[in-house]
């Protein structure tokens, strides 16, 4: 049997993989590796790939539309029905109430990004100007912080770092560079390096740590801030680099000057001494390298860390040489952390585009006139992710129409009046856009392993439909550009360029437009690729001599289809980029080059630590509970056959061994937690990761299964969660500090 090219799906870096297919019908995923030949993970992967076979050939499929009835039960309907009769219940609620009256929920998720693209022709169609994504969960407080220190985001270089810090991070599970795994074993075995991680948890990446600072639970703040205040106080900064780079250390010093650092140290249960060394150390490291991630961006004070994780490797000059921070350049700048408006009922800060999620039940429960009324919701499973899942239910079902894109009838999907199954992400093209390699950036076109079962359309084929039947697109249209595709490249480059990009009605169709005209002239399968030729072209706007170092040159037009020629010679995936340190400094997006050190906001919410003390005990929940921690055989939900879990198949409640014994439980023994939003009863694992007074619960379980024991499923952590408990910046979620209690379940 041959290899077919194609990459994970589980997580950000999305590393290469190489699949046989077997079995009766030939569709089973029998076999999988990694591949060699990708640019970035050259070979590697994780254990969690190697059951991509329970997404595939889950049993729950769906392979036809749906429509609810009026007793709330669905009912099976063609193609035609479905897209004509969801364009027509989407322009009812556009024309009664306004396009902004409906909301876009998704985007792509991990490894599935095209499907965002076309929906934006379909958004267009219909004036719809709101919308968030799991990213609203998690990194646009970061994003924010970067966009008003840097204009722009970064990332880091452990491949060649000195030292590398982890923030409420365990790359060991959660990746997110290029093979973690190898790279942290290399960083442990190294005398000459030094890994930090900040976990309260003793977390796989913790245990290989030559320093794990285990502060309390949602305490980030105040180690983060006295590590900052020992730099100033002990004057450990890179003065050369803070006097060419920066503006304000003149602020920050004066907010810090007064920071009680040993009182912070108390508060956060970290030795002052031990802070002390760590400041000292980033200090006189040759490079640091440093990640934030969920532990403390949905967490107390998340974007406040985020300011002062950045402060910390700014002040110390971590910034344009080789194993430290830098600036890429990404296919779609994804880390976008503008922010400009607010969205239209709670007035939350919008960034990068994305209403935060928190708030997304109360914009639909409410009698307010510019209430959201309609969602579109396109592979993702709110219903379940999001916090408060009661709340976010009763929003879905108080909206005028709910629109679910997906594969399968999801938590969310048992709440739409239509759903429309799509292709898997091995049976159409497909790619993502976290591309964030530096020197060498990358990009993978993933070519389809399998077609699709009659039945099912990919997203972009939906969304053509659906602009179609709203008359925003014809053959007029189309034709002529259909046409000048035939000609070759070259001349359909010239034709889009005049007909579509010089048309400001048109030009907000351009995906759909490429895929009905330059699609076609594809190899068979690659259809969906056809928007990446406009992303390309756009880049080559802005980063031409980053792609021209990579072999795509020729202007716009000339890069843009030397781009798609080398995604269709290459399906194990291209170097699209090349960039070099000397250029990063010079990408800071801000007067004069300068990076901001004091942000106002920030530093007055540093002044608030002082009078905020979190040690304070919570008597009616006495235990904070991190809900969705990341383990062996957990993902994101869209596997959703609880079978593929060969580890912790009931999702256990890892506790400290103090507090299984405060409680006289055992492993495998079953308990009741209970939180201010909800109840489950859940089994007991005794761990060593824990400390005392800190539950976790793991991400990925709780979702629905026919057939399968009901034991085995797990909880879905988002019943136990609160939409109330979120960053007031960002509203991004507390979903690693919530308070609870547990309680022995009599025999």
């Amino acid at each position: 049997m041959a290899w077919n090219k194609t990459a994970c799906i589980l997580c950000e870096c999305n590393c290469g993989l190489e699949v046989e297919l077997g079995g009766e019908d030939g569709r089973r995923l029998t076999k999988i590796r990694g591949d060699k030949a990708h640019p970035s993970s050259q070979g590697y992967a994780c254990e969690k790939p190697h059951r991509l076979d329970y997404y595939q050939n889950n049993p729950e499929r769906l392979t036809t539309p749906l429509r609810r009835r009026p007793d709330g039960t669905f009912e099976e309907i063609d193609w035609d029905t479905a897209i004509r009769e969801v364009a027509e219940r989407l322009t009812r609620v556009r024309d009664a109430h306004g396009g902004e009256s409906i909301f876009y929920y998704g985007g792509g998720g991990q490894g599935n990004h095209l499907p965002g693209a076309y929906a934006s022709a379909t958004r267009r169609v219909l004036g719809s100007r709101y919308r968030s994504s799991a990213l609203a969960q998690e990194k646009t407080g970061e994003f924010w912080v970067a966009e008003r220190m840097m204009g722009t985001g970064t990332r880091a270089d452990f491949e060649h770092c000195q030292v590398g810090v982890f923030i409420g991070k365990n790359p060991w599970q959660s990746h997110s560079f290029p093979r973690a795994r190898v790279t942290l074993k290399e960083m442990a075995r190294d005398p000459e390096r030094t890994l930090i991680v900040i976990d309260p948890r003793r977390s796989e990446t913790a245990a290989m740590a030559d320093i794990h600072l285990a502060p309390l639970p949602g305490t980030d703040a105040w180690l983060l801030a006295a590590i900052g205040a020992v730099l100033l106080e002990e004057d450990l900064l890179d003065h050369t680099f803070v006097e060419q780079h920066t503006t304000g250390l003149g602020d920050v010093r004066s907010v810090f000057a007064s920071l009680p650092i040993h009182e912070f140290c108390r508060r956060c249960g970290v030795e002052e001494g031990t802070v002390r060394e760590v400041a000292r150390l980033l200090a006189g490291a040759e490079s640091v390298a440093s990640f934030e991630d969920l532990g403390v961006q949905m967490n107390r004070h998340s974007t406040l860390v985020s300011y002062l994780h950045k402060l910390l490797w700014l002040l110390t000059g971590n910034l344009g040489k080789p194993g430290t921070h830098y600036i890429p350049t990404p296919m779609v700048d994804l880390a976008n952390g503008s922010a400009t408006r607010v969205s239209p009922v709670t007035g939350a800060l919008i960034i990068g585009g994305m209403v935060p999620c928190n708030v997304i039940a109360e914009e639909i429960l409410t009698d307010h006139p510019q209430r959201f009324r309609a969602m579109v919701i396109e592979a993702a499973n709110p219903a379940h992710s999001l916090a408060d899942s009661q709340s976010f239910r009763s929003a879905l079902d108080a909206l005028d129409t709910v629109v679910v894109i997906d594969v399968a009838l999801t938590e969310t999907a048992r709440h739409a009046d239509y759903v429309l199954p799509s292709s898997t992400q091995f049976e159409k093209a497909e790619a993502t856009f976290f591309n964030f390699e530096f020197p060498k950036n990358v990009f993978h076109l993933r070519h389809p392993i399998l077609p699709p079962p009659d039945g099912v359309l990919s997203e972009a084929e939906i969304h053509a439909r659906l602009v179609e039947a709203m008359g925003a697109l014809t053959d007029e249209v189309l034709a002529p550009l259909r046409a000048a595709a035939k000609e070759g490249r070259e001349a359909f480059g010239q034709a889009f360029a005049g007909q579509v990009m010089g048309n400001p009605k048109l030009a907000g169709l351009a995906p759909v437009i490429l895929f009905r005209t330059l699609g076609p002239t594809l190899p068979d399968g690659l259809a969906e690729g056809a928007a990446l030729w406009g992303a390309a072209a756009r880049l080559a706007m802005t980063a031409a001599d980053s792609m021209a170092r990579a072999g795509f040159d020729g202007g716009p037009l000339g890069a843009a289809n030397a781009f798609l020629e080398a995604l269709i010679a290459h399906p194990e995936g291209v170097v699209f980029a090349e960039d070099s340190w000397d250029e990063v400094r010079g990408r800071i997006k801000k007067p004069e080059g300068r990076i901001e050190l004091a942000l106002s906001d920030m530093l007055d919410e540093i002044e608030t630590l002082k009078a905020e003390d979190p040690t304070l005990p919570n008597p009616d929940f006495p235990l904070v509970l991190s809900a969705g921690e990341r383990r062996s055989f957990t993902a994101n939900t869209i596997i959703r056959d609880p079978e593929w879990r060969k580890k912790d198949t009931q999702g256990a409640l890892r506790m400290s061994a103090s507090d299984a014994a405060s409680l006289s439980v055992g492993d495998g023994e079953r308990v009741r937690i209970t939180t201010q939003a909800g109840t489950a009863e859940v089994v007991v694992e005794v761990s060593e990761m824990m400390r005392a007074g800190h539950v976790s619960l793991p991400n990925g379980t709780g979702l629905g299964f026919a057939g399968k024991p009901e034991v085995a499923r797990g909880i879905a952590p988002n019943e136990l969660t609160h939409a109330a408990l979120r960053d007031r910046f960002a509203g991004t979620p507390w979903h690693k500090l919530v308070p609870a209690r547990v309680e022995k379940l009599s025999a």
